[in-house]
């Protein structure tokens, strides 16, 4: 079988994550192993945001509610192991802190999207915002878990298999989830879920009149979604050792959506390739000498105007001559 163009920018972006950060560790430059950790762990979000927006024509500008809650599913665990109470979720284990995170944030995404997918376009996006801000606001309330100043996660979460204390290990397992996260919007897109899951963003009513409950499967494209995301927040937060509310206030969700609309919508390697290129500028922008490092984000906005204007496909269109579907 002849790999497409496509094919072969996913299989080149997919090798260099993984050969070039390590062979960075092991050269002594540590530093590039944590900016590629971080990269890996947005992307895992970006690719969940990518299954609703770019497949399923739902803008939410509040996903970064769901890395947030994935990322205190985490650390509340850890904090109450150490400093006592609440001895039913006390502990460090794997077995509690990966399900805790997915469950939670599928469960806030079941019962957020009921009232959401009931509205369309501008008002869907401001529901969504207003949602994630809702749990922003109610976790700086809460001082026991640092309110707005945050929470240091002192101890990581403890599984079988990786030692998350140990940043090539940590970074293998963010790796290998971004793989099997890749696959998993794959598979879906390519079902019959996702065949439904694109027709109804392409036109509803056609997708109702053909006996199809389009608000179902929205509403399971949300949580799987949203689940997705919950678990890229168990790994930030593992990897940062330190949570708080601005993981997931609103203009965390705008950078996720950035991340998909530069590098391309309803792509498989889109998201991706929006993560890198938005981490490395991030981090290359905000080095330059003041006063030019302040205002770093002005580039990125001017970047995205540009794509959004004249690179219809993202980057991953523009690099193999396609557009958007």
């Amino acid at each position: 079988m002849t790999m497409t163009r496509r094919g072969w920018l996913t299989l080149v972006v997919l090798v260099l994550l993984a050969v070039l950060p390590p062979l960075f560790y092991l050269s002594g430059q540590p530093f590039y192993l944590d900016l590629a950790t971080r990269l890996v762990i947005l992307a895992i979000a970006a690719v969940s945001l990518n299954l609703i927006l770019g497949y399923g024509g739902l803008v939410s500008f509040g996903h970064a509610a769901f890395v947030g809650l994935g990322a205190y599913a985490v650390g509340i665990p850890a904090h109450h192991w150490l400093y006592g109470g609440w001895d039913a979720v006390a502990t460090l284990s794997g077995w509690l802190h990966i399900p805790l995170a997915v469950g939670v944030t599928a469960l806030f995404a079941l019962l957020t999207g009921l009232v959401c997918l009931r509205t369309r376009g501008v008002y869907f996006i401001m529901i969504t915002m207003a949602f994630a801000q809702m749990v922003y606001y109610l976790i700086v309330s809460i001082e026991e878990y640092g309110g707005d100043d945050g929470l240091v996660i002192d101890s990581r979460t403890e599984l079988a298999l990786f030692d998350l204390d140990k940043p090539l290990q940590m970074y293998a397992l963010c790796f290998l989830s971004l793989l099997v996260a890749l696959g998993l919007v794959r598979m879906i897109v390519n079902s019959r879920f996702g065949m439904v899951l694109q027709g109804a963003k392409g036109n509803p009513e056609r997708m109702a009149t053909l006996g199809f409950n389009t608000y179902a499967y929205r509403l399971t494209a949300y949580v799987i979604s949203g689940a997705m995301c919950g678990y890229a927040g168990a790994l930030l937060g593992n990897f940062t050792t330190f949570i708080s509310p601005e993981m997931m206030d609103w203009h965390r969700s705008g950078e996720l959506m950035f991340m998909v609309i530069l590098g391309g919508a309803a792509t498989t390697i889109g998201p991706v390739l929006g993560a890198v290129v938005f981490i490395v500028l991030e981090e290359a922008l905000s080095s330059l000498p003041q006063p030019f490092g302040i205002y770093w984000q002005l580039p990125f906005g001017l970047l995205l105007i540009v794509t959004v204007l004249f690179v219809r496909g993202g980057l991953a269109g523009l690099l193999t001559g396609r557009k958007e579907r």
